[in-house]
């Protein structure tokens, strides 16, 4: 009787080794090829090869991982949570091959990324009525398969089980934020673009070199009309020289935000992103073209010149009226740095960034662009903060909740310790290309978790003889060549401080502060001559909640994961 127990155990256990084994095998080939699941969903015309190419080894895993012998070894100690983490990865991974994607395959046929190229200054809108379906139904599927890998309990299992698990977790993420931004693209754009009436949208573009909270000092705008996908520039204008300081905030500020940020940002069109949500410095910026012009617009989208470099490398080079070329490479510094060395006169500045756009504005309308770069742009663009989009209809607005394209500074996740660390220049000039600032994030202990902010001036020796516009020449009490600069530091949810110690090289009064939303905020001020440096080191009593991550303004520098804070350590 023993020896049949011990024959048949071994024969279970070389069952599913055996099997677990093969289904390896394909979850390893389902993987290699999902790898484009990405690509297929910002066009759609790739997902019949895709689904061919995944969905046969998914199914084989599936039915491998799936048997009564498998199901039952779930239940063993050790190896169950094993067996099971792998039934789930390949139960999700064809879920995901055999019916999360099939809606987009349907479509395939109709849509692929070419269709968002414009003709003749008109994107054809037609298509996007059979694409909005298809990845809403695709977006629900992928979201499902990935609400179950990430519901798979990590810790018991063996380190390549969990590597494995991961692995597939940030592959499944990837691919349904894609799907995702695919849905909302497809209910979006077409009434975005006119399909059912006329519409009216505020392009405006931040200026870095002059830093505030969501990225720069607004500089030139444009207006664009769209009807029936047709799109036509109507006019321009620039927030220095075209609007009047407002003697009144144009919007009601709440207490709490004219406490920390005045009441600069509803009177001044250059300071509307002083505030860190970009849904109450749009709606501020609407009111005040409103004023300005008497039309209402429809909605606000803002980017900057570094944005605008990644679009350039969908476009290719644009050939200025001015003589210069502006491609990808060259597009941020001179876009806010050679023009103020080059054109001393603010009026001939505002006319070169008024021909920049128009005429990037003609290269994007006439179709002259890579499709599926100029959707790479705009995605890299996104997910940097660089790009921001406000609907007045609230409806429509509500589509983006929750996406970085709000430009709202809100926790990501109710399970994630955040902070904001959100930079004004109150120097008045154009410096801030030549500031750098480095941030390190960790926890010092289980409850304790700890940011470091380091700023540097960069600029030359010799900055103070710049032209006056760069250095604003000491009309805000700052000397020629130096930077001052107001830093807004969100502290997470339901933490407090514990202590704060400012070192370096430069001058600072030391720490402010208030609230914003419930959520405590700390002000810190630093002024940095050229080649001086201070660094910030706060530590927070917080409740001890992974991963830990902060949200900056978007500065020139390609953003980067923080630095782990060398003193700390991850929490137990």
């Amino acid at each position: 009787m023993l020896g049949g127990i011990l024959l048949l155990t071994v024969l279970c256990a070389a069952w599913v080794g055996v099997r677990g084994f093969l289904a390896y095998g394909h979850l390893t080939n389902a993987r290699a090829a999902a790898a484009d699941a990405t690509s297929v969903l910002s066009d759609p015309a790739l997902a019949p090869r895709l689904i061919s190419d995944v969905s046969s080894a998914t199914s084989a895993a599936r039915d491998l991982t799936s048997d009564v012998v498998w199901s039952a070894a779930e239940h063993l100690p050790w190896v169950g949570p094993q067996l099971a983490a792998v039934s789930s990865v390949a139960q999700a991974a064809d879920d995901v091959a055999s019916q999360a994607l099939a809606p987009l395959s349907s479509v395939a046929s109709s849509f692929s990324v070419d269709s968002i190229r414009p003709k003749d200054g008109a994107i054809d809108l037609a298509p996007f009525a059979n694409l909005e379906d298809a990845a809403r139904k695709s977006a629900s599927g992928l979201g499902a398969a990935n609400a179950n890998v990430a519901a798979i309990d990590t810790a018991p299992l063996l380190g390549p089980v969990r590597e494995a698990v991961a692995e597939f977790g940030e592959l499944l993420a990837q691919a349904y934020t894609a799907a995702d931004a695919l849905k909302r693209t497809a209910i979006l754009l077409p009434p975005m673009l006119g399909a059912d009436e006329p519409r009216d949208y505020l392009v405006v573009f931040q200026n870095n070199a002059e830093w505030r909270s969501l990225g720069g000092i607004v500089g030139a705008m444009a207006l664009i009309h769209t009807d029936h996908g047709q799109i036509s520039l109507v006019t321009q204008a620039s927030a220095s020289s075209d609007f009047r300081a407002y003697g009144e905030p144009v919007v009601p500020l709440t207490d709490e935000e004219r406490r920390l940020f005045g009441s600069q940002p509803a009177t001044y069109a250059q300071n509307v992103t002083q505030i860190p949500d970009f849904t109450r410095g749009a709606a501020i910026i609407q009111e005040m073209w409103q004023r300005n012009t008497g039309t209402t617009i429809d909605g606000v989208l803002s980017l900057d010149p570094v944005a605008l470099s990644y679009v350039l490398d969908a476009t290719g080079p644009v050939s200025l009226s001015t003589g210069e070329t502006l491609t990808s490479e060259n597009a941020v510094q001179l876009l806010l740095n050679e023009v103020y060395l080059k054109y001393e006169d603010p009026a001939v500045q505002d006319a070169f960034f008024a021909s920049v756009a128009s005429t990037v504005f003609e290269k994007i309308s006439s179709g002259d662009l890579k499709p599926a770069a100029f959707v790479s742009a705009l995605g890299r663009a996104g997910a940097e903060h660089r790009l921001m989009l406000w609907n007045s209809d609230e409806d429509e607005q509500a589509v983006l909740d929750g996406t970085t394209l709000q430009g709202a500074y809100s926790t990501p996740d109710a399970d994630t310790t955040d902070f904001g660390l959100f930079l004004n220049d109150a120097t008045g000039a154009k410096l801030d290309y030549y500031a750098q600032v480095d941030t390190e994030i960790a926890w010092c202990s289980a409850q304790e978790a700890g940011l470091t902010v380091t700023l540097r001036n960069g600029a030359p020796a010799d900055a103070a003889s710049f032209p006056s516009y760069m250095t604003a020449n000491g009309n805000y009490g700052v000397d020629p060549g130096d930077l001052k600069t107001v830093a807004y530091i969100y502290l997470p949810e339901d933490s407090t401080l514990l202590s704060s110690e400012a070192t370096g090289t430069g001058r600072s009064p030391g720490l402010g502060g208030g609230t914003d939303a419930g959520r405590q905020v700390l002000t810190w001020t630093t002024t940095l001559s050229p080649g001086q440096e201070m660094t910030l080191d706060v530590r927070v009593k917080t409740p001890s909640m992974n991963p830990i991550v902060i949200q900056t303004t978007p500065t020139i520098h390609a953003q980067s994961a923080p630095a782990l804070a060398p003193s700390c350590s991850s929490p137990e």
